[in-house]
């Protein structure tokens, strides 16, 4: 078979597996996730606070309300304005001198640069409010940050991994891989035709998701933050190149079970080694042979590293002050031993070896 027929048995099988991923619960589960998201996002409000002056190269510091009045309190104090201490917060002394503090606070904080944050996020289309923490911006960027790191990176991929891990076991059971391979068309593109499906399925998803809520979010605060799509391409990946295992162990064992439980531990497993090859670089401990320490650096760039593409994510969404990051990571990353971009080509060099070979242990099984 020449190279333009293998391409259409790939194109064709795309096709195929996409409309036949569109006919299953998967379909409708992930739409519906995304639909909840993308309404609870358009729900957000901030308000009484404004974006803060600034400039990549000037990054002003911040202050609540409450920290601004407590400035002004000791200001009064100092002036003799009120007896000391300083009243507490909810006893009827700082309620009587509370505005005079904050416009003393303010101004002074104010006269240093410093942005005073006095606004509130909403939820559920203002049911719910709480004081922001920070800037509009680092409140909307929360929220993307935890729908794509937790929502859409981790449970949602893991969940697209068991739920996709029964598409190839199903086809390749002898009644239903019969009849395509009674075809002349190459076993390889019939492969790496339901692998791209599946992988284009799951990317229409994720930019579906990502999407939406990004556009509820802009519309509901008027915040546009672009580095939030960025997170598209970043899930992909992730997905790619487990799923790229879960098709290996698919045509190894022709079950659904193996190949779910088994990419299930192989992400756990590769979770592990990055988080541990982080700890060993980052700390630097004692007591670990030379040995061990090859190994684990041959391991770590090997295998996936789905730490990585997390605090690629974390980066480009400029989300250290207000999220958590893995301290090991982050250690990592102050000592100039992170290389995000290796990182990506060695997962992705990873998924087209072990989707070879599956290809592989394809031509080799008797039907």
């Amino acid at each position: 078979m020449t190279l333009p027929d293998s391409i259409r048995t790939i194109r064709w099988m795309v096709r195929d597996t996409v409309r036949q991923s569109i006919a299953t619960k998967l379909f409708w589960v992930m739409l519906a996730v995304t639909l909840t998201a993308t309404v609870f996002c358009f729900s957000v409000g901030v308000h009484g606070d404004k974006p803060a002056n600034r400039t990549e190269e000037e990054v002003p510091g911040v202050l609540r309300d409450e920290d601004v009045v407590a400035i002004g309190m000791e200001q009064l104090v100092k002036d003799g304005a009120i007896p000391a201490p300083a009243p507490k917060m909810g006893t009827p002394e700082y309620a009587r001198s509370r505005d005079q503090a904050w416009q003393i606070g303010y101004e002074k904080a104010r006269n240093d640069g410093v942005h005073v944050i006095s606004g509130q996020v909403s939820f559920g289309f203002g049911a719910t409010s709480a004081p922001l923490g920070r800037s509009r911006t680092d409140a909307v960027r929360f929220i993307q940050v935890m729908l794509a790191g937790y929502v859409g990176d981790t449970i949602g991929v893991l969940l697209a991994l068991l739920w996709t891990a029964g598409f190839l076991p199903t086809f390749l059971e002898p009644q239903s891989a019969t009849v395509l391979l009674a075809k002349p068309a190459p076993r390889w593109a019939i492969l790496l035709g339901k692998y791209l499906g599946v992988v284009l399925f799951v990317g229409l998803q994720a930019l579906a998701f990502v999407g939406l809520t990004w556009l509820a979010l802009g519309l509901a605060t008027g915040v546009w933050d672009a580095e939030y799509l960025l997170a598209v391409p970043l899930l992909v990946i992730n997905f790619a190149v487990f799923y790229s295992v879960s098709a290996f162990l698919s045509v190894w064992t022709r079950s659904t079970v193996a190949s779910a439980f088994g990419v299930l531990l192989f992400w756990i497993l590769c979770w592990a080694v990055n988080y541990t090859h982080h700890r060993m670089v980052a700390d630097q401990l004692l007591g670990v042979a030379n040995g061990t320490s090859v190994l684990m650096d041959i391991g770590y760039w090997i295998l996936p590293k789905p730490l990585d593409l997390g605090g690629i994510f974390f980066d480009a969404m400029r989300a250290e002050g207000f999220v958590g990051q893995v301290p090991e990571l982050k250690k990592v990353q102050d000592a100039g031993k992170f290389y995000p971009w290796l990182s990506v080509i060695s997962d992705g060099l990873f998924a087209v070896v072990t989707l070879g070979l599956a290809a592989y242990e394809f031509e080799q099984t008797d039907y």
